[in-house]
């Protein structure tokens, strides 16, 4: 095999790896669980805990959202941190409640 066909082939590899990485690794989108409780983040939209779908102020790495009426804590601001490919930290702003680990429901890696 001649050098620009070995340097062809490693180019089309590595392309290839990098396509086929979990697309979502990176990001908070997707659907997180904690203990019995789940919900799924597509962008600015959001499937609550409770089963509302409303919008929140997404970021890659960040989303934020009021808790919607009739939802238990509705009015409560809830902001969500990626820590890793696979956790990340709900917080409840101006609640006495503790932070909540969440995890990928599916593993992406």
């Amino acid at each position: 095999m001649s050098t620009v066909s070995r340097s062809r082939t490693l180019i089309i590899a590595a392309a290839f790896l990098s396509v086929a990485s979990p697309a979502l690794a990176d990001r908070i989108d997707g659907e997180w669980c904690h203990a019995s409780q789940s919900l799924q983040i597509e962008g600015p939209s959001i499937r609550t805990p409770g089963g509302s779908q409303i919008k929140g102020d997404y970021s890659r790495h960040g989303f934020a959202y009021v808790v919607p009426v009739p939802e238990p804590d509705a009015g409560t601001e809830i902001i969500m941190h990626l820590n890793s490919e696979e956790q990340m930290t709900l917080t409840r702003k101006k609640s006495d409640k503790p932070d909540e680990t969440w995890r990928r429901c599916k593993v992406t890696s």
